[in-house]
């Protein structure tokens, strides 16, 4: 009986304490330098021509990453406009000999955290610049927003979202 009794406690306090809200904000030194790209590239300038996140990043699969655009995405506009740009020559022989252009990460995730853009975006219909900032106001990306686990837990409990470890935290 008092095997049981303990059981029910210990299952209790695990469970409230999966679902507590988050913890206290840890500082993160924001916003970070821009790295250096390979191409420059502006979100505002491609925003302010009607395009959206989602028409150059693309959820595929399962939907862990949103990805870059093709090179031939790119060139479908660039094969007019600002051809002669030394910029878009460049990513012309990118297109051409089918390589991709090796742009620098700016957000990035360590790899024993799962995070689902699809479910995000898609499902929760939370929107970009929740977690990556007014990227459409923009010249140069860098990483102004945290995606540390004090800001997603945050974030997870003001959306009724679950806070266990094992809800974003890979097991193996």
């Amino acid at each position: 009986m008092k095997r049981l009794l303990a059981a029910i406690v210990v299952s209790a306090a695990l469970l409230l304490w999966a679902q507590k809200p988050a913890p206290p904000p840890v500082e993160e030194k924001l916003p970070k330098a821009p790295p250096v790209q390979p191409i420059p590239f502006s979100h505002k300038l491609h925003a302010a021509n009607g395009l959206k996140c989602s028409d150059c990043h693309k959820i595929a699969g399962q939907g862990y990453l949103a990805g870059y655009p093709a090179e031939s995405t790119c060139m479908a506009c660039h094969i007019a406009i600002k051809k002669d740009s030394p910029h878009i020559l460049k990513l012309a022989e990118f297109a051409k000999s089918k390589r991709k252009v090796p742009w620098a990460k700016v957000y990035e995730l360590p790899d024993y955290v799962w995070f689902s853009h699809a479910s995000h975006y898609q499902d929760a219909k939370i929107g970009c610049e929740t977690c990556h900032g007014p990227v459409a106001e923009r010249e140069v990306m860098f990483k102004e927003k945290s995606t540390n686990m004090t800001s997603c837990m945050r974030c997870h409990a003001e959306h009724g979202a679950p806070n266990g470890c094992d809800f974003c935290h890979n097991s193996q």
